[in-house]
């Protein structure tokens, strides 16, 4: 019998769900042993890290961390059959550190009474605080229970370290689109658990069109063919049918799975720089898409783009940070959608603009003598003479302004014990015209030597 209390396992809660009559088809199909889940195989695949524990009996504390409809809960289920350890559920919105000293406390007597271990399933464990997440560590590190905390966010973002290095993490990925149309075929061939008493006759574009709009969530997809099948069934139709038509009209226009202030958000923006960068027009666009469609703030997405052309584009185009700038400004005034237009340009010109980095390096290393060496002072020809009091300092008397020159450059220090360049030009885009007139320069200087 399960315990009393808020603290019932997560296997006969699950199992509750399940014997209910108008329990979803999601929670009816459920995976029942390692065999039937879906997905995951670098992990619980034959001979995988996962499934070895579970082979030993050695399950370790864990956290899974993926996308929501990827199976953790199911994981978790399934390892609750298998393992001969109690199961306790709780969910981290609604637990409280009385709720988790409480388990621990009844994990510590069966331990002592009957030598059995003890599983804690915490779903959404981000939403622990620090304190909540630290109740746990002594407990784990011990050995008293088996932690199997699931997430949506990066666990290296929202679970504290300590606890992090206590656990092994898996990380769940998406569903592939076979996985889920062998989830829909199971569903429409099971009599018990699934629809199958309903004779649904599904087409292949149907199953495939549920397959990519669910976008790798096994649980969006079940709830689809739930509806298309029941929502025929309801109204008298004899020959219950689910090809494209019916599809479309059974799953919601695809959600963009994106958080503004998780780590996602900073993933794609990596995605976008990176791929300018890297020189890709059609991938620059794509994850601009994909910050656009998720409702970034279109501030951020061109603070990204003109931060780009000046730091990866630089002087070998100049025109890719004007353009920057252009729809940093264009962008902030009209909003989306109309935004969308000129961050896409700017993007895709640098992207297809010359690289140099040149003006990056040169600003970051003379950043860092400036933070780790001994200063220089300004030569007494640098500093400012427009002043009553300057020249009797000597301040500016000796410059030589260089358009008094036929080339436009006179010879003099500007930089007292210079020891290297901090500005090195590539023979790429405009900044060649850069690096031969510099060389130009150097030759002249030659010529004056001699």
């Amino acid at each position: 019998m399960p315990e009393k209390g808020k603290n019932n396992s997560l296997f006969s809660e699950i199992e509750k769900v399940k014997l209910q009559s108008n329990a979803p088809l999601a929670a009816r199909m459920r995976p029942r042993n390692l065999d039937e889940f879906a997905g995951q195989k670098d992990f619980i695949g034959p001979g995988k890290l996962l499934r070895r524990m579970l082979d030993a009996g050695s399950v370790s504390s864990l956290i899974f961390f993926g996308p929501p409809g990827t199976g953790k809960t199911s994981l978790a289920t399934i390892i609750a059959n298998i393992t001969n350890a109690k199961f306790h559920y709780l969910s981290a919105p609604a637990a409280t550190v009385a709720d988790i000293r409480e388990v621990i406390q009844k994990a510590r007597d069966r331990l002592i009474t009957d030598k059995r271990k003890t599983v804690l399933f915490i779903d959404e464990i981000h939403r622990f605080n620090r304190a909540q997440q630290d109740v746990l560590l002594n407990d784990v590190e011990t050995g008293v229970i088996i932690l199997i905390g699931a997430t949506t966010e990066n666990p290296y973002f929202a679970v504290n370290s300590p606890l992090l290095s206590r656990s092994t993490i898996f990380e769940f990925k998406p569903l592939e689109k076979s996985e889920i149309i062998e989830l829909l075929k199971n569903a429409l061939a099971d009599g018990k658990r699934g629809i199958g008493s309903l004779n649904v006759r599904a087409t292949e574009d149907g199953l495939e069109y549920i397959a990519i709009m669910s976008d790798g969530d096994g649980r969006k997809a079940l709830t689809a063919l739930e509806i298309g099948a029941m929502s025929q069934k309801n109204s008298g139709i004899e020959s219950i049918k689910f090809d494209i038509d019916v599809a479309k009209e059974s799953i919601q226009q695809k959600a963009i799975v994106f958080d503004p202030t998780g780590d996602s958000h900073y993933d794609l923006a990596s995605a976008l720089q990176k791929s300018m960068r890297g020189s890709d027009p059609d991938a620059t666009v794509y994850w601009l898409a994909r910050l656009i469609a998720g409702g970034q703030d279109p501030r951020f997405i061109a603070r990204r783009i003109a931060i780009c052309a000046a730091e990866d584009v630089g002087n070998a185009d100049p025109i890719a940070t004007v353009l920057a700038a252009a729809a940093v400004q264009i962008s902030e005034f009209v909003g989306f959608p109309e935004a969308q237009l000129p961050l896409a340009q700017a993007a895709i010109y640098i992207a297809c603009a010359p690289k140099s980095n040149a003006s990056a390096k040169a600003i970051w290393a003379a950043m860092s003598d400036v933070k780790n060496k001994r200063t220089i002072p300004v030569p007494k020809h640098l500093k400012d003479s427009h002043y009553a009091g300057a020249k009797k300092q000597g301040y500016g008397t000796e410059y030589k302004y260089p358009h008094d020159w036929p080339d436009g450059f006179v010879a003099q220090e500007y930089l007292p014990g210079k020891t290297s360049d901090y500005y090195m030009p590539t023979a790429r885009g405009r900044e060649k015209i850069m690096k031969d007139y510099l060389q130009k320069l150097q030759n002249l200087l030659k010529e004056v030597k001699s």
